[in-house]
């Protein structure tokens, strides 16, 4: 039983039906948070944390521990302290992009079962680390058309909403690269190079298996140049996004 949900909701003179009225669920869902320790979805926590005038961490304290493989936290402190990253995506929407929903259906088609919810907190925890800090990096991302095209509709038009929105904030540069370019060598796979403060550029890249991270960024940076240079312009990608006539 999560007995710092149950003082909160006596505190805060809620209940199992009220909370379910206010967040949109089944009152047995809300319920079960309770009783059965259940972790509630993110978007869920954040409603009742609002709702119980308590911070989400002292809710469920565990919910937001990151589960990533030991050989992916590098990366993730590098991504956090670099003053500039570039990003090539050809088959999904770049990590640092992705809404809760999308990321929970792309990942919720792979192998990691009861972790999914684990790694989509780790994910949106990612985005605040990059993001919302005082100075954010110069952040290039050149996103394959195809990518767009993947996803059901219900899914892809308020990630589309949120792209356009990342797109127009300072800093923050989304690049498509169009269908109509043809083969490219980014079509071997994604990759991101970071710049550190301190300066030498370091790649990461990412195959079915599993990420590694590199410090010859020479090749990446190869097929960067070309990618970028293919890609639509900040401008005409905002137009484009805006459009997505891809859509029904």
């Amino acid at each position: 039983m999560n007995r710092v949900v149950q003082i909160a909701m006596a505190e805060a003179g809620e209940t199992a039906d009220s909370i379910a009225r206010q967040v949109g669920v089944d009152p047995k869902t809300v319920a079960r948070w309770v009783s059965q320790d259940r972790i509630p979805q993110i978007r869920h926590r954040a409603q009742i944390a609002e709702i119980l005038k308590r911070d989400v961490l002292d809710l469920w304290p565990d919910a937001h521990r990151r589960k990533e493989p030991s050989w992916f936290k590098p990366w993730t402190e590098l991504e956090r302290d670099a003053i500039g990253l570039r990003w090539f995506e050809s088959a999904v929407l770049p990590g640092l992009l992705q809404t809760e929903e999308y990321a929970r259906a792309v990942l919720g088609g792979g192998p990691l079962g009861a972790a999914v919810e684990n790694h989509i907190a780790s994910r949106l925890q990612r985005q605040k680390a990059v993001f919302d800090r005082p100075k954010r990096p110069l952040s290039v991302f050149v996103i394959d058309e195809a990518a767009l095209r993947r996803g059901a509709a219900e899914i892809m038009k308020p990630q589309l909403d949120h792209l356009i929105t990342m797109a127009e904030q300072p800093n923050i540069m989304v690049h498509v690269l169009p269908l109509a370019a043809g083969l490219h060598p980014g079509q071997a796979g994604p990759f991101v190079i970071a710049t550190p403060p301190e300066g030498g550029d370091v790649g990461y890249v990412d195959d079915q298996a599993a990420g590694r991270i590199t410090k010859d960024v020479t090749p990446l940076w190869a097929v960067w140049d070309i990618v970028r240079s293919v890609a639509l312009p900040r401008d005409q990608t905002i137009e484009f996004l805006r459009a997505r006539s891809w859509l029904t």
